[in-house]
């Protein structure tokens, strides 16, 4: 993977909404406590896989964690 060094992997947030998510919340929780539509909650988890290269939010959350990106 390249990531440009000291450019974050993540915007603000999409690290919102992974950290709703590890914290068991659903997308309509997440979308709820952002005040952001469901649809939205949806883009920002796919767009993070695209980054990642990865299928599915709980690989996404695994490669996150192993990155140093995001704590659980």
């Amino acid at each position: 993977m390249t990531y440009q060094k000291g450019k974050p992997l993540l915007t603000p947030r999409e690290r919102e909404v992974f950290e709703l998510l590890v914290q068991d919340k659903t997308t309509k929780e997440i979308a709820q406590q952002l005040f952001i539509s469901e649809k939205t909650v949806r883009n920002h988890i796919s767009n993070v896989m695209q980054k990642l290269n990865v299928k599915g939010r709980s690989q996404a959350v695994v490669e996150l964690v192993r990155l140093g990106e995001l704590k659980i």
